[in-house]
């Protein structure tokens, strides 16, 4: 059995858009857009997906879990690494079809490659665009941390 839902069924324009009800609006695949951002620095470090389950479980823990697309399964942020995200607070946009994460990151960070932000690298217009590392030093290592290389 299930645990009931802690979102709003979705009813009209000014519901979603100037009411306190909180009721996200999931793609066709079921899954949102979140981006997760440090609370402090205001870092980008990561964008993932959450489904319904695992938004609830995120409000339930007060910690991100995710939605794995590669692995079609929840993944509590952390849950293998150490590396967990505390929510600080959840925003929503307009109209609630994406959400920000601004969390605490705890551990060496947030990306698999073993950097603290998987934006590490920035997009050089030109043909072709290309791609400049602002972030090259790892904060940890990946294969201690996952056993495996991961990249």
């Amino acid at each position: 059995m299930s645990s009931p839902s802690p979102f709003s069924a979705r009813k009209d324009k000014a519901q979603i858009e100037e009411s306190g009800e909180f009721a996200p609006k999931f793609d066709a695949d079921g899954l949102i857009p979140a981006m997760a951002i440090d609370s402090v620095t205001s870092e980008p470090l990561m964008l993932a997906y959450m489904n319904a389950e695992s938004l609830r479980l995120s409000l339930e823990y007060g910690e991100a879990v995710y939605w794995s697309r590669s692995r079609s399964e929840i993944w509590h942020k952390g849950q293998t690494s150490g590396h967990t995200q505390k929510i600080v607070e959840i925003r929503t946009d307009c109209d609630q079809d994406a959400l920000i994460l601004l969390v605490e990151q705890i551990g060496a960070g947030a990306c698999h490659t073993g950097r603290n932000s998987c934006f590490y690298r920035k997009v050089i217009p030109g043909t072709p665009a290309a791609l400049a590392f602002i972030q090259s030093d790892l904060t940890f290592d990946p294969s201690a941390v996952y056993g495996k290389k991961t990249t």
